[in-house]
């Protein structure tokens, strides 16, 4: 039972009471998990960092958001969205006031490294803001929720540099950071105090298993194992990157130690999914509870694609402007974050649209505009006027968060009691495509980089043209074995 109440965005009670809290949530999540980009040349010349240190706090500042998501995503499915997230925002307060008070590149690394497990938030809010809102509204909801949440990182961007300006001196970031640290620790107290799983008389369904993800056939089966190398591989292309091929962090055995152990672990969940689900191989899974994992597969790379690029755009566009037009930090901050600034209308929008038109057809058309915005973007050089510019990539920004808002109108719509893994794994791709871009942006140049973005956009294109428009009810099994049918679109 989801609450019906009208959903208007300025009441305070029901269901909009919790999207508001949700949102807020994510929206602080963000904010600390950001602080470090607007002041990256503070922290540079503070702690006395090479440009290759700080594009490895970059790369390590979204390294851990990969397995957490898919960490965090269980844990909401088993036991609910309300303590998971006060926790996480009480825990990952520790890491962002060792960050502002750390005095090399030691310990900043290690602070950065833990607080990729913030990113982590956004998962559980999925779940959360599913358990109260109908299908034809769910779509809007998560929007708003992920757009109005992911402003934090502009929000960071406009105002951490004055705030560190406020303080004054060399230290005036450390004030800035430590007070998002402190923001997240009292929001954990209040979100915890306010906020329930679901409305009041709904059930909240868990899986049967927290060990692996559930799938229904012996086709997805193998469909989960490939699905699960990709976040493998950009752990390991992070080892790479510190290791003394790359920056040299780490030595080389440490990094061979990680190979290891990124193998040893993959092949424990391949254990853990047969432990799960070697039922499919015996005997198949009644129609009524069956899904296609080739829905989240396909969600996945599409994730990939928007979240990805826009975490790896994020984190380089000061960059790129102050290099290509020669402005001040400040300046090229203020000019990056109207990339970020679309998040407050697209990410809803696309959400709103697929509400409307269906989720299939409006990923299409936003997956298009996503590769020709990239395209775009590769062609901007400085003979380009700054404002040009600007309008280029708040273009290119509008398809890339509307592509986002779609994807996750989608997810909550596969497999409900899974509503928080299903998310956890898209949401971890997404952090596999910032590694894997940023990555690609230590190799090349600007335009190649953009160029590539453009390209895996086309993939994700190809994919979606397998994707199924969910319809009709998905079943779930209450705890005394009667079954509930959940709305998934207009029958």
């Amino acid at each position: 039972m989801t609450d019906t109440g009208k959903f208007n965005i300025f009441s305070m009670t029901g269901k909009m009471k919790i999207l508001h809290y949700s949102w807020f949530a994510f929206f602080i999540t963000f904010m600390v998990w950001f602080n470090f980009a607007p002041l990256l040349q503070a922290v540079k010349e503070s702690l006395g960092l090479t440009t290759a240190e700080i594009k490895t706090l970059l790369i390590l500042n979204v390294a851990f958001t990969i397995p957490a998501r898919v960490i965090i995503g269980m844990l909401t499915d088993k036991y609910g969205p309300r303590i998971v997230y006060s926790a996480l925002l009480a825990i990952c307060s520790i890491p962002c006031f060792m960050f502002a008070f750390a005095d090399s590149f030691v310990q900043a690394a290690i602070a950065r490294f833990a607080l990729g497990l913030i990113g982590a938030g956004f998962v559980v809010g999925i779940r959360l803001v599913s358990e109260w809102f109908p299908h034809n509204e769910l779509g809007t909801a998560e929007g708003i929720y992920g757009g109005w949440g992911n402003f934090g990182s502009a929000a960071a961007a406009f105002t951490l540099p004055t705030v560190a300006v406020m303080f004054g001196g060399e230290d005036g970031w450390r004030y800035a950071m430590a007070i998002t640290g402190a923001m997240s620790l009292i929001f954990s107290y209040i979100f915890y105090i306010n906020v329930t799983d679901t409305p009041k008389g709904a059930t909240y369904f868990k899986p049967k298993n927290l060990g692996a993800m559930e799938v229904t056939s012996k086709g997805d089966f193998f469909l989960l194992l490939l699905m699960k190398l990709p976040m493998y591989g950009a752990l390991a292309l992070l080892a790479w990157k510190l290791s003394p091929s790359g920056v040299s962090m780490l030595s080389s055995e440490m990094v061979n130690g990680i190979y290891v152990l990124l193998t040893l672990i993959y092949c424990y969940e391949i254990s853990q999914a047969w432990k799960v689900n070697k039922t499919v191989f015996k005997e198949p899974v009644p129609e009524i509870h069956q899904y296609k994992f080739k829905q989240v597969a396909i969600l996945n790379v599409l994730y990939f694609a928007t979240f990805g690029s826009e975490l790896a755009v994020v984190s380089m566009l000061p960059l790129f402007f102050s290099d290509t037009f020669e402005l001040t930090p400040v300046m090229a901050g203020m000019v990056a974050s109207a990339y970020a600034f679309m998040n407050l209308m697209s990410r809803p929008g696309g959400g709103w649209i697929s509400d409307k038109f269906g989720r299939k057809p409006t990923l299409l058309i936003l997956t298009a505009g996503l590769a020709a915005g990239y395209f775009l973007m590769g062609q901007v050089d400085g003979s380009w006027p700054v404002w040009l510019a600007v309008a280029a990539a708040m273009a290119c920004s509008f398809f890339v968060q509307s592509g986002e808002g779609a994807v996750f109108a989608t997810v909550p719509l596969i497999k409900r009691r899974m509503t928080g893994q299903i998310a956890g794994m898209t949401g971890a791709y997404g952090n596999v495509g910032a590694v894997c871009y940023l990555t690609i942006l230590s190799l090349v140049d600007y335009s190649t980089f953009f160029y590539v973005i453009a390209a895996t956009a086309v993939l994700g294109f190809v994919t979606l043209l397998m994707m199924e428009e969910p319809s009709g009810q998905i079943a779930e099994i209450n705890e005394d074995g009667s079954v509930t049918m959940i709305d998934v679109a207009k029958s």
